[in-house]
């Protein structure tokens, strides 16, 4: 018999999410914790704690994050409100906004990039249009 423990279940922000190599995923994703992407999605990637897209992944869409790791393929705008990592073998065709930036020698970014706007960033990962 398995009994339920109480008080044990870990905080939405401990989980980490994985799409893993060879699914595809249509639709959006949206996790308060951290997500980890080695397959692929059509659609827009939300995390309140992290993004990681692998090397052979690719995202179609939008990433919104604390931070985020890419070493793989994203086609749409990334804002990471504190961090983003771009990898050697990344490959990133839209707007980045980041507080922080780190681009590794032979990654490759086609975009307008906006650093240092945390407010901007911030409310961008938090739903809002930065447009108005």
């Amino acid at each position: 018999m398995v009994r339920e423990r109480r008080g044990n279940k870990p905080s939405p922000e401990a989980i980490i999410s994985i799409i893993g190599p060879g699914m595809n995923v249509v639709g959006d994703c949206e996790t308060e914790g951290s997500i980890r992407i080695e397959g692929s999605i059509t659609g827009s990637v939300r995390a309140g704690k992290a993004v990681v897209v692998g090397e052979d992944a690719w995202v179609k869409g939008d990433i919104s994050t604390q931070d985020a790791v890419v070493s793989g393929k994203v086609t749409g705008t990334i804002v990471a409100a504190s961090r983003l990592e771009v990898k050697a073998t990344s490959q990133i065709e839209g707007d980045v906004h980041a507080r922080r930036l780190q681009l590794e020698e032979g990654g490759v970014l086609n975009g307008t990039v906006n650093m240092g706007t945390a407010s901007k960033a911030t409310a961008i990962a938090g739903g809002e249009n930065p447009r108005g």
